[in-house]
């Protein structure tokens, strides 16, 4: 039926996906960007800075390509997903500016039944690229999506992923810094790369609650089609019984949130993993801390260097005690987002 989306049965490891509707990045999702989030980075905030430091102009918020390219990708691979699992092996491969035209493929590089028989998971590995060719984006998802039924379940095929993305892999969308012409006060901090350790951990202070016209928006805005964020009448019979926040959404607020105490972190260039952990909803107050787990300089680049930070989302709790792991060892009832990024910073 049309548009009924794929389910776990339709998925062939090998198949590559060709994802409809092309879409040109504009001035005005970088408005409605600015709106939902509240980004403050300054590279991406001021055109005047950026140029200074060495970009022909403000690029686009980070997260605005993954949410562009993502979007694509879930009429194809997550319209009949209970939940989106997790990510790794990402990389921001070019900056986009307002203008460029994204495409989307993935490839599937992974399927496996769950033990329960009503659902398998997914893994796929997308990529975003300019009209013209150009990567601009790239990284693996894992999903856990619907078995319809009726039809025999392909074979188990686990894919091996790296732990993190390889520092010399990260600078590819970021020019070369003019670190005498990066502008402190204008930025919001003086703090750069050598200023942060190993093992510091970073309360980002500000809550943001999640309006229901907002997420609903955002996620419209992506062109991210996914019923469990839409058809409230239909979620009224799940297991949670109400629409669910985008996990997107929530890394970006989380992103923004970051702001204070990484505003120096201008760049995500890679994505180590992260795990949407617990459901968020409309109403709910999203806080994160950060801990910075790596630090590592870049291959022939003196003006800016890697901090590996480790971000953790918490719902209607501030940070002031760092919670991530309850004493059982599991996740803190309050951990919503897991995220294992690779930032650029001046040197």
């Amino acid at each position: 039926m049309a548009g009924a989306g794929r389910f776990f049965e339709d998925f062939v490891v090998g198949d590559v996906i060709r994802h409809a509707t092309p879409r040109t990045v504009t001035v005005g999702d970088v408005a409605l960007n600015q709106a939902l989030y509240g980004n403050r980075f300054v590279v991406q905030s001021s055109d005047a800075f950026a140029q200074a430091v060495g970009y022909p102009r403000s690029p686009v918020d980070d997260l605005i390509a993954f949410h562009v390219v993502f979007g694509k990708t879930v009429p194809d691979v997550s319209l009949n997903a209970f939940a989106n699992l997790g990510y790794a092996s990402g990389r921001f491969l070019a900056p986009v500016f307002p203008g460029d035209t994204l495409v989307s493929t993935s490839e599937v590089i992974g399927v496996r039944p769950t033990s329960k028989g009503d659902a398998g998971v997914v893994w796929v590995r997308t990529r975003g690229v300019r009209a013209d060719g150009t990567p601009v984006l790239e990284y693996v998802r894992w999903v856990l999506v619907r078995i319809q039924g009726g039809r025999p379940l392909p074979d188990p095929v686990v894919p091996t992923l790296p732990s993190a993305v390889d520092p010399s892999e990260l600078g590819a969308a970021c020019p070369r810094i003019d670190r005498a012409a990066w502008d402190d006060a204008e930025a919001g901090s003086a703090r750069r790369f050598d200023d942060y350790a190993v093992g510091e951990k970073i309360d980002h202070v500000d809550g943001m609650t999640i309006e229901e016209a907002e997420h609903q928006l955002a996620t419209r805005l992506w062109q991210n089609t996914a019923r469990v964020h839409f058809d409230g009448y239909a979620q009224k019979s799940s297991k949670i019984g109400r629409r669910l926040v985008y996990g997107g959404h929530v890394i970006s607020l989380a992103r923004s949130l970051s702001f204070n105490g990484l505003e120096n972190a201008f760049h995500i260039a890679g994505i180590n993993g992260g795990r949407h952990v617990a459901p968020i909803f409309a109403g709910d107050t999203l806080y994160a801390w950060s801990e910075i787990i790596d630090k590592q300089p870049l291959p022939g680049r003196d003006d800016v260097g890697a901090l590996r930070v480790r971000i953790t989302g918490l719902k209607d709790c501030p940070p002031t005690e760092f919670p991530r792991a309850a004493p059982d060892g599991k996740d803190h009832p309050s951990v919503v987002l897991d995220l294992d990024l690779w930032v650029l910073i001046p040197r």
